[in-house]
């Protein structure tokens, strides 16, 4: 159990508040409550801050005459004819008459209801989207009601909210309407503040983005450039940012053993290395050694680019934790990519006299029972594996460090528990790894509380791979490609995106793919992997390819990350078009490992969408990670970028961190002023918007 005591006095009160039950009239609570629950409707704040996506303007009539096709208008109208017809199916044909001329409803689906509130001689006031017909203009399903044509018109826009399936929008108002009046929207932020960075009023700002007034500009709500989108995107980035350093301080306030440089393992490492550190990993292991000497826990993610170099530094780091008489364990998310650091890291420690130990899922009971005695007396001084190593079964007996790679793909849970898998009250320090670059804005808005350390060089010799588009029709030039390759002792991937054949995706499949190279090629040792093949399977096909008896490798995308065969100089990837940036990237980065020039062939398949087009010049384009990070950062948003959606990390709901970027600074500039003189503000704000998503802040 967490002692509070060096949390923020205010960071330990950030418990969730037990929202107000929604009900739709009429409706069963149960299934109206479950339905807002998912839309994260749950208080009355939830629902202050859902905000419309459109706004329409009810607060004209338009004479029918001044109608303009593909706009949307209101009328006021009399009901001169209604008739239920069959044009191809049964509809509802409804034509009403004003002063200015006349205008056909269409009703595709009705009630018998509608038709009596339609008869002939009723008036009506008619809100939809106008279309030019054979017989004039018509509207498709309008919205109607009965009107004496004295009814007073809104005074504002009338929102449109995003709404859970079977919540209709007229109840979503009224309950949005109450929660309006029921919270009390005051300003947490000093005057000071608010003067600074030019906020309009956080109650003024609410009130105008649910209602706005006549005359106001739609345009500027819909596309978020009205000041008062403005102040909600500010106090949003700077209630994360606020909650962000409040986890920083609480991490702070723990305890970890000091990892000081007092013995040799990890001199005579670097010295036994074959080869130097490049300036950048010298900067970042004097980073990583000065943050584990501290007695408060590292917390520090170590990005890179593929083939930066960032496995070296992990094992530095844990033979400093070794020669402290520490453990170290090392957690990948899976086990081709943590057998491929197991092996690398035994290659170089092993030979100092550390004793490295595997575990991982595939290990039968009487071996894995071994590995877990071994960590449990402490005889396994550095331990590699997956989740396997946070099992309830797995003590350390002093973990002193705890590496996680690729780190955006574990959740929050699962991070602390690896580094809460030890019988010690000192916390091990945390070192991150990831091949993503993060962007800057990106960073700054959720790494808030990390310390980042940048590997941004290429070991000497690496040549940038040579990336080409090539079109499917093409397919018979790439496999002489192959073979020419081979004849001259090198070796090839050949990437698929599915294993079986799908009715829903028409890509080429592993298995498929490999019956026809096989066919293509007979004097090609060709071997396959994919993820439903047995770990211990998956294993020795990566085995063989590593001793270069296999020439090509047809694969899924289980091989994105990890592996490391520097006689391997040519990716081809089919289907291109249906990968990620993010996965292009890193299938790309599994060749050009060694001192040869290496290429990467996108195979696609024509017609291009034009996301894929622009996706494939962006990967054809650069070899530069954080350029690509960048630009998949605009097409997929953060919460995929980071895998947030996975770990628990609150994705920004109305800030757009590129659009943004100026706000996210002055947010960052803004939450250290604030804890420094205004700390209950500072407590207050952050309730307001994480009261009941605070467990994200002790990942």
């Amino acid at each position: 159990m967490r002692s509070s005591r060096s949390k923020p006095f205010w960071f330990c009160n950030l418990i969730a508040r037990k929202p107000r039950t929604a009900k739709a009239d009429g409706a069963p609570v149960n299934t109206i409550a479950a339905r807002l629950a998912r839309a994260g409707l749950k208080s009355d704040w939830d629902f202050v801050l859902h905000l419309p996506l459109r706004y329409e303007d009810e607060t004209r009539i338009t004479p029918i005459v001044q109608l303009i096709a593909g706009n949307e208008a209101q009328v006021e109208a009399e009901v001169i004819a209604a008739d239920v017809v069959y044009r191809g199916r049964r509809q509802l044909r409804v034509t009403v008459r004003d002063a200015t001329g006349s205008l056909v409803l269409r009703f595709l689906n009705f009630y018998s209801s509608q038709s009596k509130q339609m008869a002939v001689g009723r008036k009506l006031r008619i809100f939809g989207l106008v279309r030019g017909g054979l017989a004039g203009d018509e509207m498709i399903h309008p919205r109607v009601r009965a009107s004496d044509f004295d009814t007073p018109l809104p005074r504002s826009l009338t929102p449109v909210y995003p709404s859970p399936e079977g919540v209709p929008q007229s109840w979503l108002r009224k309950r949005i309407d109450r929660a309006l009046r029921d919270v009390d929207v005051d300003d947490v932020l000093p005057d000071a503040i608010r003067a600074r960075y030019r906020l309009t009023g956080l109650k003024d700002a609410i009130e105008r983005l649910h209602r706005p007034p006549i005359g106001a500009d739609a345009d500027a709500f819909e596309q978020r450039t009205d000041p008062a989108w403005r102040r909600l995107m500010f106090d949003e980035l700077l209630a994360q940012q606020l909650a962000l350093r409040a986890a920083r301080v609480a991490r702070a306030g723990r305890h970890a053993y000091q990892l000081d440089g007092v013995g040799s393992i990890s001199s005579r490492l670097l010295a036994h290395l074959p080869f130097s550190l490049t300036g950048a990993q010298q900067r970042v292991w004097v980073e990583i050694e000065s943050d584990i000497a501290r007695s408060q826990p590292m917390h520090r993610l170590l990005q890179g680019d593929v083939g930066s170099g960032k496995t070296v530094i992990a094992a530095l780091a844990a033979a400093r934790a070794i020669e402290n008489g520490f453990q170290a364990a090392l957690m990948a998310p899976t086990e081709i990519l943590a057998e491929q650091h197991f092996r690398k890291v035994a290659e170089w420690l092993s030979p100092l006299g550390v004793q490295i130990e595997w575990l991982a899922g595939r290990l039968t009971g009487a071996a894995k029972r071994a590995a877990q005695d071994s960590i449990a007396r402490g005889n396994a001084q550095l331990i590699v594996g997956t989740h396997a190593l946070i099992q309830e079964a797995v003590a350390f007996t002093k973990l002193g460090l705890a590496i996680v790679d690729e780190q955006h793909r574990f959740g929050v849970a699962q991070r602390l528990a690896l580094r809460g898998n030890s019988s010690e009250e000192n916390a091990p320090h945390l070192l991150m790894l990831s091949a993503t670059p993060i962007p800057r804005t990106l960073a700054m808005s959720y790494l808030a509380d990390l310390d980042v350390s940048v590997l941004d060089e290429l070991p000497p010799g690496r040549r940038p791979v040579i990336t080409k588009l090539v079109s499917t029709r093409r397919r018979e030039e790439v496999t002489q490609r192959i073979r020419a390759d081979v004849a001259s002792g090198r070796q090839s991937y050949w990437v698929c995106p599915l294993i079986e054949s799908s009715d829903v995706i028409e890509a080429a499949t592993a298995t498929e793919t490999f019956e026809r190279i096989v066919e293509a090629l007979p004097d090609l040792r060709i071997g396959l992997l994919h993820g439903q093949l047995h770990s211990a399977k998956k294993t020795e096909v990566m085995q063989r390819f590593v001793r270069r008896e296999i020439d090509l490798l047809v694969a899924t995308t289980v091989i994105e990350v990890g592996v490391d065969v520097p006689n391997a100089t040519l990716m081809v990837i089919e289907h291109a078009e249906r990968f990620g940036l993010a996965q292009l990237h890193q299938l790309r980065g599994r060749v050009g490992r060694g001192g040869d020039q290496s290429f990467c062939i996108l195979l696609f398949e024509e017609p291009l969408s034009e996301p894929a087009c622009e996706r494939l010049k962006v990967i054809y384009g650069t070899n530069d990670g954080f350029e690509v990070a960048r630009r998949d950062l605009m097409m997929r948003g953060p919460g995929e970028f980071l895998g947030a959606r996975q770990s628990g990390l609150p994705l920004l709901r109305f800030a757009d961190l590129q659009r943004d970027a100026e706000l996210v600074e002055q947010a960052c500039v803004a939450a250290a002023d604030l804890l420094a003189q205004h700390p209950v503000a500072a407590r207050q704000h952050v309730l307001r918007w994480y009261a009941a998503s605070h467990e994200f802040l002790t990942a």
